[in-house]
């Protein structure tokens, strides 16, 4: 049942992942329009911002799709890091985004061009509403791993840059301050700069295997110790395949006695079922090996 869940919910954030990246390439067209007949270079440089986060949610469309393929001798775990990799390209970009948006703005508080406000406000105005029809489809299934953060990331930073639009012609058009969409570019940079940080800090997480939140490796060693008959836990590894899969490979060492007495057999369910319930991160991918007592030392230099 939760493979089924999990293949249902991958479709849906596909559709989800569609219809954004639809709206969001029907703005580029439009804003590309409107910049060609008014001669506005703000609405030139939303339009290349606009294509490059269209260009980040085409790669989460393609992730979650990656991600729904099933598994095979060549990949055991199907392509389910696709989601990690397309996150971190997707943060990388965003990132490239905020940084040119910082210089450029920089560059344009000490020589602002002119800027036709009307036209730049019926544009931001649009781009606004498509913004917010996306936010709305990718709202559902933002939280169910990184790319899905990642995309609904690009269209919250689309959503600002359209307002920042809006709000940089109404000010043009009321005082003649064409350093307002410099300002204002800066503004939006600033906030876009270390949220993309934050994302892209977690996908390399995944990538180099780190532990994940909300599960202490001293914990789950001290929990398994605590176990009757259990009298050390080696080689203890807790790591994602992708953000929303933890896995965990454990060696246990038992008393000799549990596999004369059958007792053995009944302890992989019970370790199983300890990492799957007992804490606040539940991992129900768990790979342990139990061994003897009087096999420790033989195991430990073959490790070691």
């Amino acid at each position: 049942m939760g493979a089924g869940h999990n293949h249902a919910a991958g479709n849906n954030n596909r559709t989800r992942l569609l219809i954004a990246f639809i709206i969001t390439v029907g703005v580029v067209i439009a804003q590309a329009i409107g910049a060609i007949v008014t001669g506005s270079l703000a609405l030139l440089v939303d339009t290349a911002h606009m294509l490059t986060d269209s260009a980040g949610l085409l790669m989460a469309l393609l992730a979650a799709g990656l991600m729904q393929r099933p598994a095979t001798a060549t990949h055991s775990w199907g392509l389910k890091r696709a989601e990690v990799l397309s996150a971190m390209a997707q943060s990388s970009l965003l990132f490239a985004v905020g940084i040119y948006a910082l210089i450029e703005g920089v560059r344009r508080l000490f020589d602002p061009p002119e800027i036709q406000a009307s036209s730049l406000l019926i544009f931001g105005i649009i781009g606004l509403v498509a913004n917010i029809a996306a936010m709305i489809v990718l709202t559902g299934g933002r939280n169910s791993n990184l790319n899905m953060k990642a995309a609904f990331l690009e269209v919250i930073n689309d959503a600002l840059g359209s307002v920042g639009v809006i709000i940089s012609a109404i000010v043009i058009a009321l005082f003649g301050w064409y350093e307002a969409d410099a300002v204002v570019g800066i503004l939006i940079a600033l906030l876009i700069v270390p949220r993309t940080i934050i994302l892209l800090k977690a996908s390399v997480g995944v990538l180099l295997e780190s532990t994940p939140k909300g599960i202490d490796p001293t914990d789950v060693r001290a929990h398994i110790m605590a176990m009757e008959h259990v009298t050390d836990v080696h080689d203890l590894h807790i790591t994602r395949i992708s953000s929303d899969l933890p896995v965990l490979t454990a060696h246990v060492i038992v008393e000799d006695s549990c596999f004369i007495d059958g007792h053995a057999a009944e302890m992989l369910p019970a370790l199983q079922k300890c990492v799957a319930e007992h804490f606040a991160l539940s991992i129900e991918h768990s790979t342990f090996q139990i061994e003897p007592e009087s096999n420790i030392n033989e195991e430990h230099v073959h490790h070691h």
